[in-house]
């Protein structure tokens, strides 16, 4: 099988498309936030779905592609230091926005994907531990983690299909679905309601999209998105906050 994502960047450089994948994911992320400012933008729930699958991409793409020294590819600690960091600073702003969530913050689910995924990319035995233990906190946290157990598995899907055939799109384009279950929206779908089917529909083609737009170089220059973004998610939710006040 052929990979679909060629190993490139061993000097380290800056992957453009990788990048286009983080500003879209940050800036669907602001988007989709909005609404906890201003209710009546409930809408934004739809192109706000495309968030959570392209960071998931962004950080399959980190966990496949070799760097200097690290040929295999796979998790550093320093990545996973800062997601683990950002982790805990981030949940206190998430609940001033959204007072009422009955989950964690993001970035823990993002957490256990990375370690999960990590363990498919390598053969070591430390990574597998960490991997499985992951894979089984994510399933005994699976109320509390934003996205569920399937959240935490969608790293893992898309670095299956950057690594296989063509056929293995459909893992992450089915986990995406499985991340973003609850039975009344698709109680309304079954119903034919145009706003749940919207949102179904960008679950299950934004990995497809995602995964295309890796594959393919922009004709033009996107700006390198770096650690600053750990802080924008934070920060962002304490914004917004401070807008809603006004």
């Amino acid at each position: 099988m052929s990979s679909l994502y060629p190993p490139r960047n061993l000097t380290g450089g800056r992957d453009a498309a990788l990048d286009l994948i983080k500003w879209l994911a940050l800036l669907t992320m602001l988007i989709d936030h909005l609404r906890h400012a201003w209710p009546e933008l409930y809408f934004l729930y739809v192109p706000g779905r495309l968030a959570f699958p392209l960071f998931c991409l962004a950080i399959a793409a980190n966990v496949a592609r070799p760097t200097v020294g690290n040929a295999g590819g796979g998790v550093t600690a320093r990545y996973l230091g800062w997601l683990l960091l950002f982790s805990l600073v981030s949940e206190w702003p998430y609940r001033l926005l959204v007072p009422t969530a009955e989950s964690l913050n993001v970035m823990p689910t993002l957490v256990l994907g990375l370690l999960i995924a990590n363990a498919v990319q390598r053969t070591d035995i430390q990574a597998r531990w960490l991997g499985a233990g992951a894979l089984a906190t994510a399933v005994l946290a699976h109320q509390w983690l934003m996205f569920g157990v399937f959240g935490a598995l969608l790293p893992a899907a898309f670095l299956l299909a950057l690594r296989g055939s063509r056929g293995l799109w459909l893992l992450p384009m089915l986990g995406c679905l499985a991340a973003n279950y609850w039975a009344p929206f698709y109680a309304d779908a079954a119903r034919g309601d145009p706003f749940a089917w919207s949102v179904l529909a960008m679950c299950l083609f934004t990995p497809l999209l995602g995964l295309l737009l890796l594959r393919r170089q922009p004709p033009f220059p996107v700006p390198p998105v770096r650690r600053w973004a750990y802080l924008f998610y934070p920060a962002h939710f304490l914004v917004l906050v401070a807008l809603r006040s006004l």
